[in-house]
């Protein structure tokens, strides 16, 4: 470790105990949720709705586990998608798996933005499954897609309820390689106001942040990245970070 990543380690940790900062951050992430402040991005022409924090996260992730597969759920109009291709485009050109390619799952691909997607140059790296990503036979056709691949990392941004969530655990993080990580989008609706999910199926104590809680009770291969959450302070995943180690190393450290 260089004597810059010391100090970036530091601040990491001084910023996640620095009450003021982190309460200066919740204060952000409560009061921009409402009027949108994530609906206001794209990334190579198409909407990406995430904050700018959490693609560089992205950004740090694929390029370190230098992924093969990106399996991602929820599509809406296919940023995400864009986003993570292009991410192995340029892992490509600097030497990381020339074949790798994102696979996104979505209940509802609308035409317009099917159309778009397959439209945009990055879609080369691109392919699409309709249907319930817990779906018996939607699970088994990512599971087909996932074989022979090395190194998977699996995002989850699809129904937020604990129930749709937890199933999607119990499916999809199988398939993480051991290094890599699984990324579950939106468990900051456990920090939300109740009032601000009338309309939705979730809400504080039915989220995806509570299915995560669950899932890693029985499945200590699984571990938080609390320094990414530090690190960011302002996201939409926190505690939605987590990497998976080999059970082996884990027994032998524990």
């Amino acid at each position: 470790m260089t004597g810059f990543e010391k100090e970036m380690v530091e601040r990491i940790e001084e910023n996640g105990d620095n009450a003021d900062l982190r309460q200066a951050a919740k204060a952000f992430m409560q009061i921009s949720t409402q009027p949108k402040y994530s609906y206001n991005f794209s990334w190579l022409g198409r909407p990406i709705i995430q904050y700018p924090q959490d693609m560089i996260a992205m950004q740090e992730l694929i390029w370190s586990i230098q992924p093969d597969l990106i399996i991602e759920t929820g599509i809406a109009h296919g940023g995400s998608l864009i986003f993570s291709a292009s991410m192995l485009e340029l892992n490509a050109a600097c030497g990381g798996p020339s074949e790798a390619e994102v696979l996104g799952v979505d209940i509802d691909i609308r035409a317009h933005n099917k159309e778009a997607i397959e439209a945009h140059p990055m879609f080369k790296r691109i392919s699409m499954i309709q249907g319930s990503s817990i779906a018996p036979e939607i699970i088994e056709q990512v599971k087909t897609k996932a074989q022979g691949k090395q190194n998977v990392l699996v995002c989850l941004d699809s129904n937020h309820t604990y129930e749709h969530v937890l199933a999607e655990l119990e499916a999809y993080a199988p398939l993480t390689s051991v290094g890599s990580y699984y990324v579950v989008f939106d468990t900051i609706i456990e920090e939300m106001p109740a009032d601000m999910f009338l309309n939705r199926p979730w809400g504080p104590g039915d989220n995806p942040k509570t299915a995560v809680w669950e899932y890693i009770k029985t499945h200590p291969e699984f571990e938080i990245d609390k320094q990414m959450d530090h690190k960011l302070l302002i996201s939409v995943a926190p505690d939605g970070f987590f990497k998976k180690s080999d059970m082996k190393v884990f027994v032998e450290r524990n």
